[in-house]
């Protein structure tokens, strides 16, 4: 019997919904708070608990649209996410090993790869670096790692209840 933490497959609404709700969020006017990578943690939850149905594609597809609403470099973002995408698909069988906690310190260094590599490339292009608060928006992204996960796999092992499952 295959294990799997999934109690359910998730649908294309749920994935397309999970994926809008991060990018409204990644649209609210933050200021220069250091805030987490909604977009990024969404993308690397469906990478480590669907690999087969949300890509490298996807993530690049999802980069772009960052870089048209950030207005940054194009394909800063792309390059960005499809790094940290490849990064979640190749380790997402071994982190379903560990703790939720564990797993939110294992996927730290990839926000942190991801972080750099867009600051990198604004770097490279504009010469202005970031300030020391930028780098703890990693850091905020895996520390959100854990309510997040244990939020969308509580409603996806919750039973359907009896009046859904005839369609009242």
């Amino acid at each position: 019997m295959k294990r799997t933490m999934l109690g359910r497959t998730p649908t294309t609404a749920m994935i397309t919904g999970s994926f809008v709700a991060a990018f409204v969020l990644e649209l609210l006017p933050w200021g220069n708070l250091p805030v987490p990578n909604f977009l990024a943690l969404m993308l690397v939850f469906w990478n480590v608990f669907q690999p087969r149905r949300v890509g490298i594609a996807l993530a690049w597809l999802l980069g772009i649209v960052m870089d048209v609403h950030s207005g940054a470099l194009l394909g800063q973002h792309a390059l960005a996410y499809s790094i940290l995408s490849y990064g979640a698909i190749a380790l997402h069988r071994r982190l379903l090993w560990y703790s939720l906690a564990g797993q939110a310190l294992q996927l730290l260094p990839l926000f942190f790869l991801a972080h750099v590599v867009v600051a990198l490339v604004h770097l490279f292009f504009s010469g202005i670096g970031p300030s020391w608060v930028f780098f703890l928006s990693p850091l905020l992204t895996a520390l959100l790692w854990v309510p997040l996960t244990s939020g969308i796999l509580r409603r996806l092992n919750r039973p359907i209840s009896s009046t859904a499952a005839i369609g009242r």
